[in-house]
């Protein structure tokens, strides 16, 4: 892991492993599988210094004390756990799971307006889950996503599931951003993750074209075309994080949902809608535009910050997320 740029940080494993692992998963069930776990969460557990040394940091600060074995292998077993269920999720098996929707209802009210919506959520608990709930309920979900750091899981997920591929619209290239818009202009709901930073190669962005809105004039792309880096309190210390997905709502006018799927161990998992930025009206001035932006980020570090209090072990950012190297 290079710095703080998770984007450097490779996929471990190989392509046979993962599709091992997805044939016992597949073939002699989950209970199975679960059990493979437990030597899997110990490998990683003794043999990935770097990713163990920055979670304890994470965990000391989560936890309110200082982290030992046991929390580190519930965080590792959590993460397995999540990526193995993902594999029953793609092939559309809920009904292995104990799935609790609260503020499903908030989400269809969005869709009912027409105009769309933004989901908003972190490398925290499962956006399988979330997926499977929304394809369960046909909700129209495109993620938007940099797809070239998670090419292996994808490539096992197509195969063992050909016919519940999620959409996808890749971030950081041409096109992106207009992609984006007319999905929601179609009344499609856009999922992001807004807990990493964009990668240092794609930070550069792109601008969109206004387009007038009625009663309105078109508010000017972001500044310089970039997403800002904004430095927030998050368990105790100062944190960047990118205004980019709320920056990109507010200009195309649209509500914002916190989204989130934890797992909370064995089969259970609790997948949580709710509102946290409605940017339909904005202010004309860009002062007030501006407040209106950083406080939205600010609910939005905040609402992750007592997620990661009460579930700890649902964080799943394996890198130095204080940029303290």
């Amino acid at each position: 892991m290079a710095g703080g740029d998770w984007s450097q940080q490779h996929e471990r494993g190989n392509l046979f492993a993962l599709r091992l692992a997805a044939w016992i998963a597949v073939h002699l069930g989950r209970p199975v599988a679960r059990a493979l776990l437990v030597p899997i969460t110990w490998y990683f557990l003794l043999f990935s210094p770097d990713p163990k040394r920055q979670t304890r940091r994470y965990l000391r600060r989560a936890l309110g004390r200082e982290p030992g074995w046991g929390d580190h292998y519930r965080q590792v077993h959590h993460f397995a756990s999540v990526v193995l269920d993902r594999i029953y999720l793609a092939r559309g098996a809920r009904e292995r799971f104990d799935l609790q929707v609260l503020g499903g209802e908030l989400v269809h009210q969005l869709l009912a307006e027409g105009r769309g919506a933004f989901m908003l959520g972190a490398h925290l608990g499962s956006f399988e889950v979330l997926h499977a709930v929304g394809k369960g309920q046909q909700l129209p979900v495109a993620m938007v996503m940099y797809p070239d750091n998670a090419r292996l899981i994808q490539t096992v997920l197509q195969a063992v599931a050909p016919d519940s591929a999620l959409e996808i619209i890749a971030i950081g290239r041409p096109g992106s951003t207009l992609a984006i818009r007319d999905w929601l202009d179609r009344g499609g709901l856009i999922g992001a993750l807004g807990d990493r930073l964009p990668p240092r190669h794609a930070r550069g962005g792109e601008r969109l074209p206004p387009r007038p809105e009625r009663g309105t004039g078109p508010l000017p792309p972001p500044p310089h075309g970039r997403s800002g880096e904004r430095l927030l309190p998050f368990l105790g210390k100062p944190a960047a994080f990118s205004d980019g997905p709320l920056r990109l709502a507010q200009v195309l006018r649209r509500k914002v949902m916190f989204m989130v799927g934890l797992y909370g161990g064995g089969n259970r998992y609790e997948v949580r809608f709710e509102l946290l930025a409605d940017f339909t009206q904005v202010p004309p001035d860009a002062a007030g535009r501006e407040a209106q932006l950083q406080a939205a980020l600010a609910d939005y570090v905040r609402r992750l910050e007592a997620l990661c209090r009460a579930s700890p072990y649902n964080w799943f950012n394996f890198y130095d997320f204080w940029h303290e190297d």
